[in-house]
C-alpha cells in the first residue's frame, strides 16, 4: 500500500517553480526519497543517491557534469555527504540565469536540517527554498482510510503504520532508533557518546512535554550540561525532537525560560517506552502527553509557517499549551485534552485574556465540534487542522 501525499507534491512542484533550487529536509525513512524519484519520473529529472559509490563517480568532475544535464531538474539525495558540491551548484546556477533559465534546476535532500542549511545558505543565498517533509499526516492518513488511533500509536513514518500489526510496526521503530544511535548520531557527531544518546533518547521520551533542565538530565547521565545540550541540539537537527519555546512577549508577567520538549513521532515516543499497543498506551501515565505532543506536532506541519509556534506559560499558573503568532501577535490559543467531555483550567482563560487572545480552541477526540459557554471552540483535531492551514 503507497500513502499518496498529493498536497505535499503539489507544493514541492510548486516551489521547483520559483526558485532554482529546492532544499527537502526530512528524517531518514520518512519517504524523500519516494517523493523524489516519483518527481523525478514524472518531470524526467536526474537522480542521484550520494551515498553510492557509482552515483558518487560521476561527479567526478562536477562542472562538467551539471553543465552535461542543464536541461533538467537534478535531485540530488543525502547531499550534506559532498558539501564541496554545493559552490559547483551556485556557479551552475548562475550560469544559467545568464542564459535565461531562472527555477526548476535542483532538489536536494538531506537528513540533517542545521547542518545541511547551513552548508546551503553559505554558498545558495537567495537561490534556494527549504521545505520540510514530515511523516504522514492525519489529512493523509484519513484519506487512506487510516484512523488517527492507528496514526497516534505508530507514528507517521511509513513502514510502521502500514505494518501488518502492532508488533511489526514496534519491532521497526525499535529498529530504527537503533540504527539512528549506531550510524546518524556518529556520522554527525563522532565524538559524542552512542551509548549516552541512547539512554538520553529514553529519558527525554519520558520527559515527553515537560520543561527542558539540562541539569538534572546531566545529573542522572554523569555528564556536563554542556554536553547534554549538543546532544539535544543533535536531536532537534535530526528532526527527531522539538524544541517548544515559550512565548516571551512584553508582558508585566514572569513567564516561563524554559522551552519544552517533544519527540516529534509519536510512534518512536511510543517505541522508546516500550507501548506496543493502544491498551497499554491509554494505561500508562504518558497517555496524556503522547497525545498532546502528537497534537501539537500534526497542527504546527499543517499550520506549514502560517504561524510561529510557542507555548505560555506564567509564574501565576496561566497556561496555553500551543500558542499561535502571527505578525508578530499571539492570534490562537490551543489547549489539548485527551477526553470526550473536555474542560477547561481557569489558567486558559486567564492566558488568553493576558495576550487579548482572538480564537481560542480545545481539541479533543469529539466527534463533532461545538462552541462552549466561554466562548472557546471544542473541535476535533481534523477540524483543527483544516483551522490553522487556511
Amino acid at each position: 500500500m503507497l500513502i499518496e501525499r498529493a498536497l505535499f507534491t503539489q507544493s514541492l512542484l510548486g516551489a521547483l517553480k520559483k526558485a532554482p533550487a529546492v532544499v527537502l529536509l526530512g528524517p531518514r525513512q520518512v519517504g524523500k526519497t519516494t517523493l523524489a524519484r516519483q518527481i523525478a519520473q514524472a518531470t524526467n529529472a536526474l537522480y542521484l543517491d550520494l551515498e553510492r559509490a557509482t552515483d558518487l563517480r560521476r561527479l567526478a568532475d562536477p562542472g562538467a557534469f551539471l553543465a552535461s544535464n542543464n536541461q533538467r531538474i537534478t535531485v540530488f539525495d543525502e547531499i550534506q555527504r559532498v558539501p564541496e558540491l554545493f559552490a559547483e551548484l551556485r556557479a551552475a546556477i548562475d550560469d544559467r540565469r545568464m542564459q535565461g533559465q531562472r527555477f526548476g534546476q535542483f532538489l536536494l535532500l538531506g537528513s540533517a536540517s542545521l547542518k545541511l542549511m547551513q552548508q546551503s545558505t553559505e554558498s545558495l543565498a537567495g537561490r534556494v527554498i527549504y521545505m520540510e517533509h514530515a511523516p504522514i499526516q492525519l489529512q493523509e492518513a484519513s484519506a487512506a482510510h487510516i484512523d488517527i488511533t492507528r496514526l497516534w500509536l505508530r507514528g507517521g513514518f511509513p513502514d510502521s503504520l502500514l505494518a501488518a500489526t502492532d508488533q511489526d510496526s514496534l519491532l521497526w521503530r525499535t529498529n530504527f532508533l537503533r540504527s539512528y544511535i549506531e550510524r546518524d548520531i556518529p556520522s554527525f557527531a563522532p565524538t559524542l557518546s552512542t551509548g549516552l544518546a541512547d539512554r538520553l533518547w529514553t529519558m527525554l521520551a519520558n520527559d515527553q512535554g515537560n520543561l527542558l533542565n539540562a541539569s538534572r538530565l546531566a545529573k542522572s547521565l554523569g555528564v556536563s550540561a554542556p554536553t547534554v545540550n549538543r546532544y539535544i541540539d543533535l536531536l532537534v537537527e535530526l528532526l527527531m525532537l522539538r524544541k517548544l519555546a515559550p512565548w516571551s512577549g512584553n508582558l508585566n508577567k514572569r513567564l516561563v525560560k524554559s522551552p519544552k520538549m517533544y519527540l516529534r513521532d509519536s510512534g518512536l515516543l511510543h517505541a522508546l517506552t516500550s507501548i506496543e499497543t493502544i491498551h497499554q498506551l491509554k494505561g500508562q501515565s504518558l497517555c496524556g502527553l503522547s497525545w498532546e505532543g502528537f497534537v501539537i506536532e500534526q497542527l504546527i506541519n499543517a499550520a506549514n509557517k502560517r504561524y510561529k509556534p510557542f507555548f505560555y506559560r506564567s509564574a501565576d499558573g496561566a497556561e496555553i499549551d500551543l500558542l499561535l503568532e502571527k505578525g508578530g501577535k499571539p492570534s490562537v490559543a490551543i489547549e489539548i485534552k485527551l477526553s470526550s467531555a473536555p474542560t477547561l483550567e481557569r489558567g486558559f482563560h486567564t492566558a488568553c485574556e493576558d495576550l487579548h487572545i482572538e480564537h481560542r480552541i480545545l481539541v479533543a477526540p469529539v466527534t463533532e465540534g461545538y462552541v462552549s459557554k466561554y466562548g472557546v471552540r471544542i473541535m476535533p483535531l481534523a477540524d483543527a487542522l483544516n483551522f490553522v492551514s487556511q
